[in-house]
This record gives C-alpha cells, sequence and structure tokens, in this order.
C-alpha cells in the first residue's frame, strides 16, 4: 500500500546497488523505463472488469444500463471508474473517498470529480452532486457495488442494507464473513476479493515472467492473457458453486473459491508425498 511506480523503481535500483547485479524480476510495478509491464498500471481493476461482465452476464444486468457505485477513489477506485465507462458505457452514479461520497443519477465526470479532489480535497464537494457518506453510498439503489477502499466496510451489522445485485470486492476484505453469508441468503451475488482482484498479482506475475525471459508484451497482449486467466477462475467458482447446490448444499461464490484453492493445494501435498 501507499506505493507507486516511481517508488519501486526506487526498491529496485537500492537492491541492485546492494547486491552488485541486475535482476529485474524481484520487484515488479515499476516503471516502463525501469523494465515495467505495459497494462500492470490498471490490472487489478480490469481484472475485476473481467470479473463483472461475466457475473453480469450470469444475472442478466445489462451493463450499459447498470447503475454502480464505486468506493474509494484510490488507484483502483479511479480504474473502476475509467474502465466501467470505457469498457462498458457504464453509468457510474456514485464515488467516494476518505471524507465522503457525492451521487448524481446522471452519471459522474472524472474532470469534474478530479476538480473537486484537488480544489476541496474531497470528491464529495462534486458540483451537481448530492453528498453522502460512505455509509450511504454502500447502500444506495444501485445495481453493482465495488468497494475499492479498505477492509470489513460491509458488516453482519449493514449488510441486510446492501441494495446492490451485484459486489464486486476490488478491496482486500471490504465484507466480512458474515456479511458474506447474509448477502448470500438474501439473493446477492458477492465476488471475493481474491478473484475480483487478484489481477494486480497476475499483472505482476506477467512482469515477473517477461523480465526474466526477456520478453515485452503489449498491453493488449497483458489484457488478452489476464481476461483468460480471470475469466476461467470465474467459471470455475460458479461451477463448483452449481455442483454443491445441485446435491442440496447452498454455498457462496466465496466458499467454492476457498473450496477449488483448498483442493488444488490437497492434491499438490499428495503428488508430493506430503501425507
Amino acid at each position: 500500500m501507499y506505493t507507486n511506480p516511481q517508488i519501486m523503481a526506487w526498491m529496485y535500483d537500492e537492491y541492485a546497488n546492494i547486491n552488485r547485479k541486475e535482476e529485474f524480476g524481484v520487484i515488479t510495478g515499476k516503471p516502463l523505463e525501469v523494465w515495467g509491464s505495459e497494462g500492470r498500471g490498471d490490472s487489478t481493476a480490469m481484472g475485476g472488469m473481467f470479473v463483472m461482465r461475466e457475473a453480469a452476464k450470469k444475472l442478466g444486468i445489462d451493463l450499459k444500463k447498470a447503475k454502480i457505485a464505486v468506493q474509494g477513489f484510490g488507484n483502483a477506485g479511479m480504474y473502476a471508474y475509467t474502465l466501467s465507462k470505457k469498457l462498458f458505457g457504464a453509468n457510474v452514479v456514485a464515488i467516494s473517498d476518505s471524507k465522503g461520497a457525492t451521487y448524481n443519477p446522471d452519471g459522474l465526470d472524472l474532470a469534474k470529480l478530479q476538480k473537486a479532489k484537488d480544489e476541496t480535497g474531497s470528491v464529495m464537494n462534486y458540483e451537481g452532486g448530492t453528498k453522502m457518506t460512505n455509509e450511504q453510498l454502500l447502500e444506495s439503489d444501485v445495481d453493482i457495488l465495488i468497494p475499492s477502499a479498505i477492509e470489513n466496510q460491509i458488516r453482519a451489522d449493514n449488510a441486510d442494507r446492501i441494495k446492490a445485485k451485484l459486489v464486486l470486492e476490488l478491496a482486500n476484505g471490504p465484507v466480512t464473513p458474515e456479511a458474506d453469508q447474509i448477502m448470500h441468503e438474501k439473493g446477492a451475488l458477492d465476488m471475493p476479493d481474491f478473484l475480483v482482484n487478484s489481477g494486480g498479482v497476475i499483472g505482476s506475475y506477467f512482469e515477473w515472467v517477461q523480465n526474466i525471459g526477456g520478453y515485452y508484451w503489449s498491453a493488449d497482449d497483458v489484457y488478452s492473457k489476464l481476461d483468460k486467466i480471470i475469466t476461467k477462475s470465474f467459471v470455475d467458482t460458479m461451477y463448483t458453486k452449481k455442483e454443491y447446490e445441485s446435491k442440496g448444499v447452498k454455498i457462496s461464490p466465496r466458499t467454492a473459491a476457498y473450496i477449488i484453492a483448498v483442493d488444488r493445494v490437497a492434491k499438490a501435498m499428495k503428488a508430493r508425498g506430503w501425507y
């Protein structure tokens, strides 16, 4: 947290100076000028967009007509806003930062959001918007909610007031296990953080592969590879969920994803004789 490509470049430079050798892959998230990767900067949000696309299909949500609320105006939240509009023509009607939120049913303009942030210190002062608290944003009447800020935002005490049909956990741990269960029981689809925001670590993996192999992939190459991995993970998760439900066991996408992960580790341990 609280790093950027420049800081990652400094970290890499310090490592190289201490060890007296160039090993480009030891640090990821580097600038392009220091052997970084195209597409790494927005890979977290881009992966989330691929999950949103597939989940929307599953729920029958038309993304061009969908109303979206984004909690957070940092790296992940900013990209979630821009990519939702760019890729799908979606209407982002609410967005927040740590001080508060703004809402406009007709949608929000990025330049005006940035102006409000720069001049007043918060997007809540967006011209033409209605001021809201972060709690009100989470509970707003939207189709899709994207928590992109900090952990424990949707809890047992407010989960039953979440109106969104689809929740995309772009932040780390924004939904508690108790809240996940409550939303699952009421019929909302909550896609877990370790699937939704995995585009970031996958993007770092791609950067590492390019560094050690001497490759250079275009942004389109990176996005295409990311799309395949993320989409397969989504399909596997929903297939596992459906498989258990066919046996009379209702589970959430989070539980389904955990089942897949634990099963893979168990099989690897058994193959290596660790039993």
